[in-house]
């Protein structure tokens, strides 16, 4: 991590980590802080395969992303995108259809800081800072209005951001008020942690984790609980399966670990 925090927010609190800034570390990401890469050290020695799962996860957005292009999408609405870093949405989708256009929406400081620095330049993307419940803040921002167009279907992604919205905020219906406002046609891309598979330290991880990171504590799922995001979509083959097993393309999308491999759950669903 450069020693040059002039592009830090004022204000962002660097002392305490974050979902963000700790998932860009296991990504070899450099846009973390040392309290960020404490975390993650901490939970990669009670769980190694938590690098694998993040890896997992974002080769899951790559290919999810193409089998939209492939049929036609050509707008996206990335919800708790986090810092952007090697083989991000946009980069994704504009390789093969330039016309492609992205909204990032994250409410981390640092994570819209780091975007907008990146994005600089691309007229075809944009950030959005705000909480994924307040919908009429992302739809009605001048940027997504820009750039989007809800008449026509939209790939939207969801990736290992539900699984830090607790059950009293209801995430099934705020997913559903998602849908609601996208065409038929639309796609959902969503990953969640499950609560199902038990490599070595999981349930220790998440312990940990949420010690240290009590404003975003982490709530991991069965797979009928993560079924219910998809009320309203049809899934596509082959359904929600652990992360790599989603339309793979070799063996090298998998971990060596074959636990950790259902650690995600993955799917993709169009709206009806």
């Amino acid at each position: 991590m450069s020693s040059d925090l002039g592009w830090v927010p004022p204000g962002v609190d660097t002392t305490v980590p974050s979902p963000a800034r700790v998932y860009d570390y296991w990504l070899g990401g450099g846009h973390n802080f040392a309290p960020d890469r404490a975390l993650g050290e901490k939970i990669l020695q009670i769980m190694p395969g938590v690098r694998d799962a993040a890896r997992m996860n974002r080769a899951f957005l790559r290919r999810s992303a193409l089998h939209m292009v492939e049929r036609g999408v050509r707008q996206f609405l990335d919800i708790g995108s986090g810092i952007p870093t090697v083989g991000n949405l946009h980069e994704i989708v504009q390789a093969e259809a330039p016309d492609c256009r992205v909204v990032y929406v994250d409410r981390d400081d640092v994570a819209v800081a780091h975007s907008e620095l990146i994005l600089a330049g691309n007229a075809g993307t944009a950030v959005v800072q705000a909480d994924l419940r307040d919908l009429d803040a992302i739809f009605n921002a001048c940027s997504t209005r820009e750039l989007l167009d809800f008449d026509e279907p939209v790939g939207l992604f969801m990736l290992l951001v539900l699984h830090f919205v607790p059950d009293e905020w209801d995430p099934v219906s705020i997913v559903g008020r998602y849908r609601d406002r996208l065409a038929p046609g639309s796609f959902l891309a969503l990953s969640h942690a499950s609560a199902e598979a038990k490599p070595a330290g999981m349930d220790e991880a998440v312990r940990t984790y949420n010690v240290k990171s009590a404003a975003n504590q982490a709530f991991p799922r069965t797979h009928d609980e993560v079924m219910a995001f998809f009320a309203g979509f049809d899934l596509v083959e082959p359904g929600l399966v652990g992360c790599p097993s989603w339309r793979p393309d070799s063996e090298g999308d998998f971990a060596a670990n074959p636990e950790v491999n259902e650690v995600p759950f993955a799917g993709v669903a169009v709206r009806r």
